[in-house]
């Protein structure tokens, strides 16, 4: 378990300082800011020991021996057993789902997703289009790169580089998080006073953050991933704890702000859904909080194949995800603006603002203390290469970033240390 900083430079936005590299494939520049291929986005969590990975940052992929707390099993109950509408003329109808769940075996991940994906998990903007969920404030994403998260190899304080750098092939970072799908709020949704607020916070467009995914969704709280073949769902839930850990952590910094993180403690504050063309699993997120320690755990809710005794739970997480965007998703959105209320007014001071500089990320074995490394993979960005190509064609080190110099002694005391962004996010 890792010490959170408790300065307040720590919890605000940070340039996101992107690097290119050239891959034999194609020869083209790559940034950050492009999407990864499904297969690419997967490769990385494929790996025997992303698990092991995820732990040392404070995931775990399992329940906390305490579990969660029991106002989050009653919620869970309660949206479980939620019977909102389904649709109806689709490929679930008695008439054809024995047939749709044959076709689906010979599907891969896009045929499955546009076969039966909004009859599992819905879109919430369609949703809220039809008039089928009330609660109007939220926003999606189909496939597309967390850009403007802090990684979590960024968050927390690492062991120092070592002397002499792992080759390439042997380094391993925390891939870029791409979900299928995802679920949080649009920056419409905040009155302007709570914006100013959040400025801070969130930087301009293309800055990093707590409290973001892509630039214009705040808080994500579902995750979708989509798969096809056997042990697929496995990389599908890592995937999921991955993105969901960046999830919860946000809830969590912001409440750490205001001093209330208390609150959080085995709370599930978000949720993720792993499914092919057969089972889903459905899960739940909620952190640990131990004085300035927090950890991230899973909760099983509830796993299932929708195609047994003759579809008898087809549209069990269709229900599910609907209850969570009508039923819990406003009442998460009161949480948050409830601590959002009570940030503090960081006002600009150009001329002491120390510029904030995201740290270099150490390979596996540096920050696990393993000697196993990842063979086949190079995670960095997000551009994925092979060691055959990085052999062929060498990339120079990373340069290690400067440091922004020794801590000041009143620093997280006074909040007029801190530079406001020169733009907001539009």
């Amino acid at each position: 378990m890792l010490s959170e900083p408790n300065t307040m430079e720590h919890f605000l936005a940070r340039p996101n300082t992107p690097s290119l590299r050239r891959t034999k494939s194609n020869g083209s520049l790559i940034t950050v800011s492009e999407t990864s291929s499904r297969e690419a986005k997967s490769r990385p969590y494929t790996n025997k020991n992303y698990d092991t990975y995820l732990e040392t940052k404070g995931c775990f992929m399992y329940d906390h021996d305490d579990g969660i707390d029991s106002n989050s099993k009653s919620t869970c109950r309660q949206i479980l057993s939620a019977n909102p509408k389904v649709p109806k003329g689709t490929v679930f109808e008695q008439c054809a789902f024995e047939s749709t769940c044959r076709r689906l075996q010979k599907k891969n991940e896009a045929g499955v997703t546009r076969i039966i994906g909004e009859l599992i998990v819905p879109s919430a903007e369609s949703a809220i289009d039809l008039s089928h969920v009330t609660f109007p404030h939220l926003v999606v994403s189909v496939n597309e790169g967390w850009d403007s998260s802090i990684s979590l190899d960024e968050d927390q304080r690492l062991p120092p580089l070592a002397q002499t750098p792992l080759p390439q092939s042997r380094q391993f970072r925390l891939s870029r998080p791409q979900p299928d799908y995802a679920v949080g709020f649009p920056r419409q949704c905040f009155s302007e006073d709570q914006l100013e607020k959040l400025a801070p916070f969130v930087g301009e467009i293309g800055d990093m953050s707590f409290f973001m995914s892509t630039a214009y969704m705040y808080f994500p709280f579902m995750t979708v991933e989509v798969k096809c073949g056997k042990a697929a769902l496995d990389i599908a839930d890592r995937q999921n704890a991955h993105s969901m850990t960046l999830s919860v952590r946000g809830v969590v910094k912001l409440f750490r702000v205001v001093k209330r993180e208390k609150e959080l403690n085995r709370q599930i504050l978000s949720f993720s859904i792993s499914h092919d063309h057969r089972m889903v699993r459905i899960y739940g997120h909620y952190p640990v909080i131990d004085g300035n320690k927090t950890t991230y755990y899973r909760h099983p809710i509830h796993e299932f194949s929708f195609a047994a005794l003759d579809g008898k739970e087809k549209w069990t997480c269709y229900k599910f995800v609907m209850s969570v965007y009508d039923d819990w998703a406003p009442s998460h959105f009161k949480r948050l603006c409830s601590a959002i209320n009570e940030l503090p007014e960081i006002k600009p001071d150009v001329s002491q603002h120390p510029e904030i500089l995201p740290q270099p990320e150490p390979g596996f074995s540096e920050s696990t203390g393993l000697s196993q490394g990842i063979e086949g993979v190079d995670v960095q960005d997000s551009s994925f290469t092979s060691v055959l190509e990085e052999e062929a064609q060498p990339s120079p080190p990373d340069s290690p970033v400067p440091p922004s110099g020794p801590p000041r002694e009143n620093e997280g005391k006074s909040s007029e240390a801190f530079k406001l962004p020169q733009k907001r996010r539009k």
